[in-house]
């Protein structure tokens, strides 16, 4: 009989996967959180100091001129 015999593949060619996948996700957080940075904080800032302004004038004039 013939004996077939199943090599599992070497521990080091699966781990290498896993490292590739954690350096893809460290570069896209690092990505995001420049971003964050660059646009979310200003738009933050801008949003906070925005209120609106009203004028309200120190006398007003209700005097009514009548004319004949």
């Amino acid at each position: 009989m013939t004996t077939i015999v199943n090599n599992p593949p070497a521990a080091e060619s699966s781990k290498s996967g896993g490292t590739v996948g954690v350096i893809i996700t460290l570069i896209v957080l690092l990505v995001l959180v420049y971003l964050g940075f660059m646009y979310g904080l200003p738009a933050i800032r801008r949003m906070r100091s925005v209120s609106p302004q009203i004028n309200v004038p120190s006398q007003i004039d209700v005097n009514i001129n009548k004319t004949e």
